[in-house]
Parts: structure tokens; sequence; C-alpha cells
């Protein structure tokens, strides 16, 4: 009856100021592990829903003895890089340069161009095409979970040399492993793509133990065409975890002890979002094989209304996500580090719309504003000739380099060829005059996007113009998913932020904080100096508020 009057406290906002928190930093001087867990589109709606309505859940007694912050909010844009860099670093774009896992940089090479030779500026590509494949038993492609150095682009490096840009290379901020590890500390991370390289930051050697079992094969398997698959594939990463907390490695071939930093990220959630339909497959696309669950086929993902109700096949998501939240949660405490380890639960992002009557999906960015334009007679306007030739770029050696990229998801991100600032200017008087018919609510250039990021002209990675659209549009005509992610809307960006030890009493914060403010908040509660993260320093990014009452102590061990 106890923990049923908390979960409805917490989901109703009534221990906003009840329950003081024990928030001494000598009070969590205790905390030698931090865990942390990114479940992948968790809102803080959803995480007042299932404790409401699941009182003996993991999540709840997470939040039975932890701080819930509410108002959460990923940096913007809310795509999984920024929004995991945010909890690594402690900051966003601004600092550690990365918009998206296809993005764009004015000053790197083709990877057929092992010379970086001609005109630079191409696709910044780190998404599961770069993995090494194999051909499996069943005659399709299957990732060996390891990066294809030729996959990757060229860039100088800073003797002059033109080498390949891993991931970690393109890292402008050190992250938490890093600092972690240079303190003597062992650290660990899983995740969905061997492009989470990027963790170990621009050292390239922050995670003493990286696990990324890939989570969509191209050419063959997509374990998100079903939350079971997904599920599946999530449950790698999970062992992985519960053997680092035993001591082990990620595969138990070695056991030099319990991580002082670890974590992972679940995508069953954000998969059991999207989904239009569970387990339906696109044209030549592979069935999950491994469907245990056949009464979620051909069932609809995401939300059945606007106040949150998961459909079966998101339910399916959260519950198998929670049990194995529990699992760790056992783990712990049979390794005797449960009031050892700080457990931390967030999101790299969140995903919209939640409410389907809003979902409009009219195509891709670009096309949209062809077909607007032929139909107006305004193909030869100078800001549709831009933005058409940039997502007609095709880089290659020498070739078609600089022309530009469109990105878009339910976001829009324009890199044009020509940085000219009366080019800029054309392309967003044009999208401004025609916001209504190609679903725009705000465009965003010149000196309105430097108040937010860096300067396009100053930075090779920052987009000219930005386009968030219409809340609820999704720039695609996809008939497998209903929703996404990348964007500022509140959808996407109000993510759940559960901090727990047994030290600290239950408290809801309604307080505005950013995910952004997790990894200076690991640092200190290890007795690390936040400001050792380059990300703080440069964003002036605090700790979370009330996990610590005083603005003191923030030196070393």
């Amino acid at each position: 009856m106890k923990q049923q009057w908390l979960a409805i406290a917490l989901s109703l906002g009534l221990l906003g100021a009840a329950l003081p928190a024990r928030v001494r930093a000598d009070e969590l001087g205790k905390i030698k592990h931090v865990l942390l867990i990114s479940v992948d589109g968790l809102h803080a709606l959803d995480v007042a829903n299932y404790i409401k309505a699941n009182p003996g859940s993991a999540l709840a007694r997470l939040a039975g003895h932890g701080i819930t912050y509410s108002n959460a909010r990923t940096p913007a844009n809310s795509d999984s890089f920024p929004g995991l860099l945010a909890l690594v670093t402690g900051g966003s774009p601004v600092s550690h340069g990365l918009f998206y896992d296809v993005s764009y940089d004015r000053t790197i090479f083709d990877p057929t161009n092992p010379t970086c030779s001609g005109q630079p500026g191409i696709n910044m590509i780190f998404d599961e095409s770069i993995d090494q494949y194999v051909t499996g038993t069943d005659g399709l492609p299957v990732s060996l979970n390891k990066i294809n150095p030729a996959a990757l682009p060229n860039f100088f490096d800073k003797n002059g040399n033109c080498v390949r840009m891993f991931p970690h290379d393109a890292m402008r901020s050190n992250t938490i492993f890093e600092v972690v590890k240079s303190e003597g500390g062992r650290t660990a991370w899983a995740d969905k793509h061997p492009a989470y390289d990027l963790v170990n930051g621009p050292s390239g050697k922050g995670v003493d133990d990286l696990f990324t079992p890939e989570v969509t094969n191209v050419g063959g398997l997509d374990n998100t065409v079903s939350v079971v698959c997904t599920v599946q594939n999530d449950a790698l990463k999970v062992q992985a975890i519960i053997n680092e907390i035993h001591g082990f490695n990620h595969d138990r071939t070695s056991k030099p002890g319990v991580p002082a930093v670890f974590g992972m990220n679940f995508q069953a959630v954000s998969v059991g979002q999207k989904l239009l339909e569970n387990n339906k497959i696109p044209a030549g696309g592979v069935p999950c094989p491994i469907d245990a669950n056949p009464p979620l086929n051909g069932k609809p993902g995401g939300y059945a209304d606007g106040s949150g109700t998961p459909t079966d096949v998101l339910a399916y998501g959260l519950q198998q996500t929670d049990a194995a939240l529990g699992s760790m949660i056992q783990a712990l405490k049979d390794q005797g580090i449960y009031e050892s380890t700080l457990f931390i639960v967030s999101a790299k992002h969140g995903q919209s719309p939640i409410n389907p009557a809003k979902v409009k999906k009219p195509g891709h960015f670009a096309d949209i504003v062809a077909a607007l334009a032929l139909s107006q007679g305004a193909a030869n306007d100078p800001g549709v000739v831009a933005i058409a030739n940039a997502n007609a770029c095709s880089p290659g050696p020498g070739t078609g380099a600089g022309c530009g990229f469109v990105q878009d998801d339910d976001i829009a991100l324009i890199w044009l060829g020509v940085q000219d600032q009366g080019q800029t200017d054309a392309v967003a008087a044009y999208l401004n005059a025609n916001a209504p018919a190609l679903f725009i609510d705000e465009v965003m250039s010149g000196p309105e996007l430097a108040l937010k990021f860096n300067s396009p002209p100053t930075d090779s990675r920052t987009p000219d113009v930005i386009v968030q659209p219409i809340y609820g549009t999704t720039y695609t005509a996809s008939k497998t998913k209903n929703a996404e992610h990348g964007g500022f809307s509140f959808g996407d960006t109000n993510v759940g932020l559960i901090v727990s030890n047994p030290e600290l009493h239950s408290r809801l914060v309604k307080t505005p904080v950013a995910t952004s403010q997790v990894a200076p908040s690991i640092l200190r509660a290890l007795g690390i100096n936040p400001s050792d993260l380059k990300a703080v320093r440069q964003e002036g990014t605090e700790v979370l508020p009330f996990l610590f009452n005083d603005n003191e102590g923030e030196g070393r061990k």
C-alpha cells in the first residue's frame, strides 16, 4: 500500500516539496559506481504513467529512493548522437560538434579520397553503414560489430596528415569516460551501433569495455521492424551490464572489476513508439525471425491517445525494459554494491508526436519543396535552386564535394554548398513565405540561428538553415513508422530522468533541467571536478539541483 501511495504521489507531483532529499555531498561520498541508462524515447510522461500503473515496478523502486526530474529536457536538436553526448559530455552541439549520426562537415573528404585532394565538404556518416559486414548462413549481411575504416571519411589531422575520421575523432569535447579513466577508474558502455565509438572521446581511449551489437544490419536483419526483435537485441546489452556488475568484462572473458562508470541504451521503447505496425516488413526487408509474441504482429505501435496511453506494442517495450532494469537492481544487490551505486535512468531523446491524431508525413523535405515550387512555377527561385543542389549532392573524389546536404526527420537541417548570406537569405525567404504548405513552424538562419548554435561561417558543421516543422510532422513518406525524433519539440526533448540511490529520499522536482547536467553530476558524485569536462567549462553546465545541497566541495577525491 505504501508503494502504491508513493507511485500515485509521484505521478501527481504531491511530493514536490514535501520530503527533502538527503543531499549533502559527503552523504553521496560513498558512491563508487555510476550506472547510466538511456531508455531511448522515454518521455517524462511515460515515467509518470508507468509508475502509476505499476507501483511495484523497477522504475517505481528507483523513484522511491531517488530524485525524479519531471521537467528534464535534452539540448536540441534531439537526435541520438547529441542526446547521448549531452549525458556524457555535459554539452550540446555548440561544444561537442555533433548534430546527427548522418550530418555534414565542410572540411572533410569522401571515403574514396585518401589523399584529401580537391574541394572538401561531404556527408559525415556514422551510422550502421560504416560497419564491417560478412555474409551470414542465410546469405544476408551480418555486422561484425566493428567499424570498417574504408567506409569512413578522410580529414587532415593535427599533424596535417590525411587520415580516416573515426567517430571519436569528430568529438570536440571530452567525455565522462575519459575523465574517470584518467582518475584510475574503469569504464564501460554498450550501444546500438559500432559508431558509438564516439563515446571514447577525442582520445579514442575513454571506454575500457565498449560493446556495440548492431541493431540494424544493412541489407540484412533490421531488428527495429519488431519490438520483440529489438528487446532481444537489448538483452545482449543487458547481459553485458549484468556481467560487468559481477566484475567481469561484457562477455565474461576476464574479470577486471566493476566499472566506476558504465551503462547502456535501450531501443525497445523507441521502437515501440515508432512502429506503424509491428513486424511489418518493408519491400525487400527481413522479418523478425525470433518474434516469440505473434499476438503483437500486425498491431500498431505508439500511443492510443494524446494522454500517453501505450498501445500493446509500446507496452511490451516498456515492460521488458522495466524488467531488465529490475535485473540490474538485483545484480547490484547480489554483488553488495547497490548502496554504493548511483543509478541514473534517462533518455537520449523523446519521440513525437505522442498524440496519434497529430501524425503528418508529407514526404521528404527537399521533395515537397521541389513539388511546391514546380506547382507555383517557381523552380528557378534562388532559394529553391539552393535546396535542390544541396539535396542532389553526390560527393566523390574531386567531384561533387562541397555541394551541401539536406537531412530530415521531424526537423530539416540544410547545409548549403555555397556559404553566401544572400543564398541563405533566399532559402529562408522562400521557406518562410510558404511555411503553411511546407508544414513549417519556424525557420532558423543567420543571426537567429547563431543565437543557439555556433555560426555557420565559423563552424564547419553547423547547418546554414534549420527548419522546425509543425508539431506532429515528420518529413518522410514512411509506411513503417509514425513517429520520430531529432527536432526541438516538447515531445522530442522532454524526457524521463531519475537519479537513484538508497541514501536519497523520494522527491519530484519540477524545476527545468537539462540532460547535459547529468555528466557533471556523475563526476561530482564520484568526487571528481565537473570542470574536468571541456563542455562543462565552455557551456557553464551546472550539476543537477537538489542532488547536492551546496555549491562547494567541487574538488577531487
